[in-house]
């Protein structure tokens, strides 16, 4: 065999046995082994550390390299010839060798400035970021051949100037992770606030207008790709079309924290898990340790979850992967409940009927109660014995702001049923799906300590009953068929119903480890902390930041990110100062899930809207000149009375029309205590065409009118201003202020949000005032 050093063949590349070694793919427990080796011992310091220690002896590969760099016809390569001998064998994707070879094709593979992480250029941090996060394997794989700085160098933390910093950091709100939101978050876990021991991950993307723009104050192109080492503005380099925004949800209190975005071309579920481990691996740095991780359930939350080795197949699920991988803590994973409910919803429209043991589950029951316009009742209740029967209409109409998976929308299919309309006969099987799925929603959807039912906190007192629902459910599941007989859970549509499945394993999970043992860190589980409700309510005041329609460009995306990053506050139960717009994340599920209720159905079957009355019809029955005294004289009262309760039925559908929450519009028609309470459908009374309004809806006209008509015979300003309007605002709050309590049926409505002013109660009673004042 010749020797290395007579070999005229140039050895400073790798020997073809070497790249023949095939790597394997992005399996499921595809992780970094040294996670807290924090050592840079490359190749090239290795080499000059040889004469001091003799007793190590250098690879067969670096052998190798050091001989062939003696050799008279040595060159230094390109990493290009690499990338390009990689992509031969298949052991990097196509759009990774394109991204790579536009913006390092003249990066040297042997320079010697590639010794430790600070004398590392831009242009090696880059690679080795994008390398790492696209291809680890492929990472590990080239570290044997040249010096690449270990993976953990990549995101850790240290001190430059009194600054905390890393590669894949910012500390100006660009893409990368947020030094300044680290920073915080270590100083509370410093000062020793158990609060922030534990948190759930949070990941989302966000659509982007591909654009390329100049930004004056980094003097640089934007609008490409960049993972937080610095934009890649190559001529060839992609267009951002995706942002990937994380966030940390405390689980003990409700404290929130953005901890940075990233600008993407092409997503994947093995770059969103690779995000995962560092975003979790910076997070155990400061001391804050991951319970959970939540995604969408779509196809990249699904590529996502195999990637960090969870396994979703029904028979046997896998709902924890350990990380990091050489130390005991698992963490679970969440699917987000309200995508897997659409999920659901969808299976059941396109398979129309849904079958198990002998019951049937019909979509076309959905679609005639969406479709149900009026329907007049003679007879509301039967008379009692010795009472005249009354002669009063009532009528059936839908409230198309009911969730599909409710109690209200079982219970209307129950006594439409029994009322004996032909649409909804043999509906049993319809009910009994609607309910299990309405038992489940409420479980995954608990955000407030104080409420009740399957909506409450997870304690270890109720923990029986929930456990009971998922076996039930999981049982259920298992023998759905569709109308030919297949098994929805191995059909294409199974990942909603496997979604469930496994937020119910990975509840029961923390729950067994976290809740249920004596001294646990955490006493109960507020289960709206494992969906996106959190990151959504912050990616809506993101949207909103962002000037103009449409998807942002990244420069706008930047700019409104680092307005609500400067406005960000982590104390706990901050929700409406902490830069995310006014709503709560009640608002925000309410909103998220406008494609789940009756509404959407009708929108898809009658497009047409509910014909509404005409502005001027409140005004017909004498209230027409309201500024003459005169006429005011001499209008009869029972009339003016009539009028102002026809304005105000007329106020109360336009609410109605316009409000997404069932308990409130339910509250808008609520007039007589005898009509069943039946949620989805409304018995509503009739006067002149117009809906009676409920008493309370009644009383705040009432006194909006007595205000209104003694400030048009004192005032003297335009009735139209913008001050005028705040002025009679007032004055009627003030009016209320202090008598009986309105709206007796949204009493356990607010124990479904949180504890503040500003909850369905009060906005309720601000939109009836204003649009009454609208109306008049």
């Amino acid at each position: 065999v010749p020797s290395p050093l007579k070999d005229p063949r140039p050895r400073n590349r790798p020997s073809p046995r070497a790249l023949k070694q095939p790597l394997l793919n992005h399996s499921d427990d595809e992780v970094i082994a040294e996670d807290h080796n924090y050592s840079l011992k490359d190749a090239v310091a290795a080499a000059g550390q040889q004469a001091e220690r003799k007793e190590v002896q250098p690879l067969p590969e670096k052998q190798q390299l050091l001989a062939a760099r003696t050799c008279p016809t040595y060159r230094p390569r390109k990493i290009s010839s690499i990338i390009r001998e990689l992509a031969e064998k298949k052991q990097l994707s196509e759009e990774t060798v394109n991204l790579l070879q536009a913006h390092f094709s003249d990066l040297p593979c042997e320079s010697q400035n590639w010794r430790q992480m600070t004398e590392y250029s831009l242009e090696m941090k880059q690679f080795a970021c994008i390398l790492h996060l696209y291809h680890n394997k492929a990472y590990d794989y080239l570290r044997k051949i040249f010096p690449l700085p270990h993976p953990s160098s990549l995101t850790k933390q240290v001190y430059i100037f009194f600054m905390l910093t890393g590669w894949l950091s910012s500390n100006n709100a660009a893409p990368g992770f947020s030094s300044d939101i680290f920073i915080r978050l270590q100083e509370r876990v410093e000062e020793g606030d158990q609060a922030y021991r534990y948190c759930a991950l949070m990941v989302q993307d966000m659509a982007l207008q591909k654009q390329q723009e100049w930004d004056p104050q980094t003097q640089h192109l934007v609008g490409f790709v960049d993972l937080g080492a610095g934009v890649l503005d190559a001529d060839e380099a992609p267009l951002a079309s995706e942002a990937v925004i994380l966030m940390a949800v405390g689980i003990a209190s409700p404290w929130r924290a953005p901890l940075g975005y990233f600008f993407v071309n092409s997503l994947s579920g093995h770059l969103l898990a690779q995000l995962l481990r560092q975003t979790i691996n910076k997070l155990n740095n400061i001391g804050i340790a991951v319970l959970s991780v939540t995604s969408g359930a779509t196809a990249h939350g699904a590529d996502t979850a195999r990637a960090l080795g969870i396994r979703i197949d029904p028979e046997r699920i896998q709902c924890t992967f350990q990380h990091p991988p050489s130390s005991a803590h698992c963490i679970t994973y969440f699917f987000d409940t309200c995508h897997a409910l659409q999920l659901i919803r969808n299976t059941l429209q396109c398979f129309q009927k849904l079958q198990w043991l002998s019951e049937t589950a019909q979509w076309q029951h959905m679609v005639e109660l969406a479709a149900l316009q009026e329907k007049r009742v003679l007879e509301l209740c039967r008379p009692r014995s010795g009472c005249r029967e009354s002669k009063e209409h009532c009528y059936l109409r839908v409230n198309l702001a009911t969730q599909l998976f409710s109690e209200g929308v079982a219970d209307a299919l129950e006594h439409l049923q029994k009322l004996g309309l032909a649409a909804f006969q043999n509906c049993s099987g319809t009910i009994k799906f609607v309910r299990l799925m309405s038992r489940l929603r409420d479980v995954f959807h608990g955000r407030s300590p104080y409420g009740r039912g399957l909506k409450g906190p997870l304690l270890a007192g109720n923990y029986s009953k929930v456990s009971h629902l998922f076996s039930e459910a999981k049982s259920f599941f298992v023998t759905l068929t569709d109308s030919v007989g297949r098994y929805v859970i191995k059909s294409k549509r199974k990942l909603g119903f496997l979604s469930i499945l496994l937020n119910a394993e990975s509840l029961k999970w923390l729950h067994t480890n976290y809740v249920l043992p004596e001294g646990a860190p955490v006493h109960c589980l507020l289960t709206y902390t494992f969906s996106l409700d959190q990151l959504e309510l912050f990616l809506r005041a993101l949207r909103q930041a962002c000037v103009g329609r449409g998807n942002p460009t990244c420069a706008m995306f930047q700019a409104a990110y680092c307005k609500l990053l400067a406005s960000c506050s982590l104390a706990p139960g901050l929700q409406h100062s902490s830069g995310f717009g006014d709503m709560s994340t009640l608002d925000i599920s309410i909103f998220r899930q406008t494609e789940l209720t009756l509404g959407s159905i009708r929108s898809q079957y009658d497009p047409a809207r509910r014909t509404t009355l005409a502005t001027e019809y409140p005004f017909s029955a004498g209230l027409l000149v309201r500024d003459s005294a005169l006429s005011n004289a001499l209008t009869d009262l029972s009339l003016r009375a009539q009028s102002i309760t026809c304005t105000t039925g007329f106020v109360a559908e336009q609410l109605a029309s316009d409000l997404q929450c069932e308990a409130c519009v339910a509250s808008l028609f609520e007039s007589d205590g005898s009509a069943p309470k039946r949620g989805s459908v409304l018995y509503i009374k009739k006067l002149g065409g117009v809906s009676l309004p409920s008493a309370s809806v009644h009383h705040i006209t009432n006194v909006s009118e007595q205000v209104l008509s003694t400030y048009a015979k004192v005032g003297d300003c335009n009735k139209n201003s913008k001050l005028c309007y705040l002025f009679l605002e007032q004055k009627i709050f003030c009016e209320l202020l202090g008598q009986s309590p309105l709206f007796p049926t949204l009493t356990d409505h607010l124990f479904d949000g949180e504890s503040c002013i500003n909850n369905h109660y009060t906005v309720l009673l601000k939109e009836i005032t204003r649009s009454y004042l609208r109306v008049r």
